[in-house]
């Protein structure tokens, strides 16, 4: 493989503007566009790093993306970026037997999510959910005494251990929660005082106040917490989901908070998305939603930018890609 042109598909505007990409990867544009003129001409460094529609690929063998299209197999290209960890949206079977490499960006998420997730348990610790919602009704609402309580002290189930439950882990621990995870392994990990594998699942939840999703999407994680899992839980546990939104089954969540089997759920990802304004889980005091941003923040590209770059380098050396899931 050689990347003689890389590209960015207008789709990673659903995660920051393609064009940030594009100008911290100029210089990498630029020694790509220099390699393989035999002109001697050199060109503006963008265009050889352009920001792409599907009917713009041209003469790219590179691509950089959030969504998958079609056209990226009429394209002919020899390597697609996704910009995100999870490549459930990728069709494997096809891009194997096509010859095309298929790299993601694990790795780079464990700071962003781990925050996000151990902001959700603060906030329901807290009670800041319900302080939030009183200010927008301008009026002074205490909680009944009994309902804050802190994550000192409080267990922690996280299931799956890679990037994103490290990253939940190593931030829940150092609040002094009680971390245990689940892993296919069970091997241990840092900030984890036990560690089970999937198939003792229920005992691992069943003493946690707060349960973290981070396992990937595959067959064996589809539907993997519902009715079962819930019954399992305490009946003052909350569910965080930064996962995926089909590892949980929703209508089996729907019941579970509806009938008190856990005490609420912090959702950033769904089977559907967006969230259709007549799901029930809008309603719930305790249930915050947010829209599928646990990953978002301001450097994101930049990380993007990294992992590009190092696997440019990579392929000119002749090394093995980084994150290569095909």
């Amino acid at each position: 493989m050689q990347v003689r042109r890389l590209g960015i598909h207008d789709s990673v505007s659903a995660v920051f503007p393609p064009e940030r990409l594009r100008d911290a990867l100029d210089d990498l544009g630029s020694e790509a566009r220099r390699a393989s003129d035999t002109s001697g001409e050199q060109s503006d460094p963008r265009v050889a790093v352009p920001v792409v529609g599907d009917d713009e690929l041209g003469d790219c063998d590179a691509v950089v993306t959030f969504a998958y299209s079609d056209a990226f197999l009429d394209a002919d290209l020899d390597w697609i970026h996704s910009i995100q960890a999870g490549y459930d949206r990728f069709p494997l079977d096809v891009l194997e037997e096509r010859g095309v490499t298929l790299t993601n960006s694990t790795g780079i998420h464990d700071t962003s999510v781990g925050e996000f997730a151990v902001g959700l348990m603060l906030s329901f610790a807290r009670r800041l959910h319900t302080y939030v919602r009183a200010q927008e009704d301008r009026e002074w609402r205490h909680p009944a005494w009994d309902d804050p309580f802190t994550l000192d002290g409080e267990r922690l189930c996280v299931v799956g251990l890679g990037t994103l439950g490290r990253g939940i882990a190593e931030r829940a621990d150092a609040l002094g929660m009680d971390v245990v995870g689940v892993r296919r392994s069970g091997e241990p990990t840092p900030h984890t005082e036990a560690v089970y594998t999937p198939d003792d699942l229920h005992e691992a939840v069943a003493d946690a106040r707060f349960v973290a999703l981070a396992v990937p999407l595959t067959d064996e994680t589809t539907g993997m917490v519902g009715a079962d899992e819930f019954a399992a839980m305490r009946d003052d546990a909350y569910l965080v989901n930064v996962a995926r939104g089909p590892v949980v089954v929703q209508d089996e969540l729907v019941a579970a908070l509806r009938d008190g089997e856990i005490a609420g759920a912090g959702l950033d990802v769904f089977e559907e998305e967006p969230l259709p304004e007549d799901s029930p889980l809008w309603d719930f005091e305790e249930v915050l939603v947010t829209p599928h941003r646990a990953a978002a923040e301001r450097d994101y590209f930049r990380h993007i930018a990294w992992l590009v770059r190092q696997n440019v380098e990579r392929v000119e050396s002749g090394d093995e890609m980084t994150n290569r899931v095909v």
